[in-house]
């Protein structure tokens, strides 16, 4: 038996049970891994309150981690036991001591990344990459608005933009918060509650607007972030951290300009291992040149993995929150 966090019902963080629990043998192409450091994800409150549904009650939430390989099953080859590996990938179960994932799912960990780095940055960072690479891939000279900044993908979404060229701007909520973004590569953060980002925006850009938005807030952003894009500018809406987009009529994006509008998931563009592989080995190569620090801020015991998610939900964190089996 090993000890992990269980919900038996959607609500909120005190419906997070510490529980034990019996993890089974690896199966055919499943490898058994046991977490050192665990990942904390806005997914996770998605999946706690029920506007992701887990396959069934109860469920252990969580999609990001690292560790060691502690047995493979039938047909895996491309794993040893011992081996250091991370993830960030359906279904939810990172939130224990030991869970038994797809092995095509684990990224083996080069030495220059430590535990801890890994599981702050792995759905973060990852995320990050595709927003940048492909949602919208950015050029040097683009200028580009990043929603919450200091944020756990914020702070690695403008570290890793200012190091493509990018005029980086974002919005924060607090002085603290602006002055983290600003060490991050954010050029000029925007302090929503004491000024209109959209006149910022235009201030800042010449009355142009920016090449793209990412946008992980969702209902209190969507519209005023299409406001900031310049002429065929892209919007990426990757998270809803204040409650889902209403519906949209397609043709505001022509009236606005042309606009590109896309609602990726991480999980989309790193579905094949091929595009796992890349998209982690792209992350790992900013992180160990030192264009991208990755900043783990807060630390919860996995017992205590309720107070993370109020520290989370209560807008309390920077950068990552990890937990520690």
């Amino acid at each position: 038996m090993v000890q992990a966090i269980r919900v038996h019902q959607h609500g909120g963080p005190e419906q997070m049970r510490w529980e034990s629990v019996t993890v089974p043998a690896p199966g055919p192409g499943e490898a058994l891994v046991r977490h050192t450091v665990i990942g904390v994800n806005y997914i996770d409150v998605y999946f706690r309150t029920g506007l992701y549904q887990p396959a069934g009650l109860p469920f252990t939430p969580g999609m990001e981690a690292a560790g060691v390989v502690e047995a493979v099953g039938e047909g895996v080859t491309e794993l040893a036991v011992g081996e250091r590996v991370a993830y960030a990938s359906p279904p939810p179960g990172s939130y224990a001591e030991q869970r038994v994932i797809a092995a095509d799912r684990l990224v083996p960990l080069p030495d220059g990344i430590a535990d801890e780095q890994a599981a702050g940055m792995m759905l973060k960072g990852m995320t990050a990459q595709y927003l940048l690479r492909r949602a919208y891939r950015v050029q040097p000279g683009d200028a580009v608005l990043i929603h919450a900044a200091a944020g756990g993908v914020g702070l690695i979404a403008c570290q890793w933009a200012r190091h493509l060229g990018a005029m980086v701007i974002g919005t924060v909520g607090s002085a603290e918060k602006a002055e983290l973004a600003r060490a991050h590569g954010c050029e000029h953060p925007i302090r929503y509650r004491e000024e209109d980002f959209v006149e910022r925006v235009r201030e800042l850009t010449g009355g142009e607007g920016v090449a793209a938005v990412y946008d992980s807030v969702g209902r209190d952003t969507f519209e005023r972030s299409l406001d900031c894009l310049r002429r065929r500018g892209t919007l990426v809406s990757f998270g809803q951290s204040s409650g889902p987009v209403p519906p949209l009529d397609v043709g505001l994006l022509a009236k606005k300009g042309s606009l590109f509008l896309t609602r990726p998931t991480l999980f989309h563009y790193t579905a094949s291992r091929e595009d796992l592989l890349a998209t982690a080995r792209e992350l790992f190569e900013v992180v160990e040149q030192g264009a991208v620090r990755i900043e783990v801020n807060e630390r919860f015991p996995l017992a205590e993995a309720a107070e993370a998610h109020r520290a989370l939900e209560g807008r309390r964190t920077t950068g990552s929150t990890v937990l520690l089996p």
